[in-house]
């Protein structure tokens, strides 16, 4: 089976890359074969490169204005009012239409970026790590407003993040991936609260603690050895040449996503004994 990365699989869902394999299920449709175009309405993206995702040759004015152009929705006037009315919504003034990319901060860049993506009143937004080039105050500023956004206007997000702190505060369903496979699923409190998969217990043992005496005291699970090459991943399951608890069969056998509990999945031969 092909391994894929978090950010491969984001840009399948919205098809800026064709799937290989697999079905992508929206609103209880199969999407790999209704043209991209028709589904990008519903499906938009942030990406995580707040420099590189803008077009440097167009103001702000035409980055937003285009996909309103394209989908046939607004010109002239009520082009010009629904872009104020975007600019709006992720903190910036409307005197920003007539300025370019390299004319704002980072985290300016990035609202435009969210402006963009939330023009076309999308039911569908990912989040490819969109806060990993910020500074750290700014990184505060635009989750919240991110969250803002959801409850105004009923949006869902698939948020992808390497900050452990940040996927708990802002998810409400949570799936680990380790060499292009997802490993466990389930709630956010409950993943938090009562991990299963070796992999997914040594991530949140490295989350780090203010409180120096409950920090000392928390046992911290290393991992010994290497990620492999996803290009020659291990026989069976691909985490056992770094797993504590590997046993005979998790070489010759790859396990499947099972829910051990509602809601919470788990691909582990641990699951089939008293874990």
């Amino acid at each position: 089976m092909e391994i894929i990365s978090k950010s491969y699989l984001s840009l399948s869902i919205i098809r800026l890359y064709e799937p290989t394999y697999g079905d992508i299920i929206f609103e209880n449709q199969k999407m790999n074969n209704i043209n991209a175009k028709t589904i990008r309405k519903d499906m938009q993206m942030i990406f995580q490169d707040p420099y590189g995702c803008l077009n440097p040759r167009m103001t702000v004015a035409e980055i937003l204005g285009e996909p309103l152009e394209i989908f046939n929705i607004a010109k002239g006037e009520e082009k010009r009012r629904m872009v104020h009315e975007a600019l709006q919504k992720v903190g910036l003034s409307r005197n920003s239409t007539d300025r370019y990319p390299h004319e704002f901060s980072g985290g300016q860049r990035q609202r435009v970026g969210i402006a963009r993506s939330l023009i076309l009143n999308p039911k569908l937004v990912v989040c490819d790590e969109p806060i990993s080039a910020l500074d750290v105050s700014i990184q505060a500023q635009i989750v919240n407003m991110l969250q803002d956004l959801q409850d105004e206007l009923g949006l869902t997000y698939l948020f992808i993040a390497h900050d452990l702190a940040m996927v708990k505060y802002i998810s409400d369903r949570i799936g680990v991936m380790y060499l292009g496979k997802i490993v466990e699923i389930a709630e956010s409190h409950e993943l938090y609260e009562s991990p299963i998969h070796p992999y997914t217990k040594a991530l949140l043992s490295s989350i780090p603690i203010a409180d120096p005496d409950a920090s000392a005291e928390m046992e911290r699970i290393i991992l010994e050895g290497n990620v492999p090459s996803p290009l020659s991943p291990p026989s069976g399951c691909k985490f056992r040449t770094r797993c504590l608890c590997a046993m005979d069969i998790c070489e010759k056998e790859e396990p499947s996503l099972k829910e051990i509990e509602k809601g919470h999945s788990v691909a582990c031969h641990l699951t089939d004994k008293k874990f």
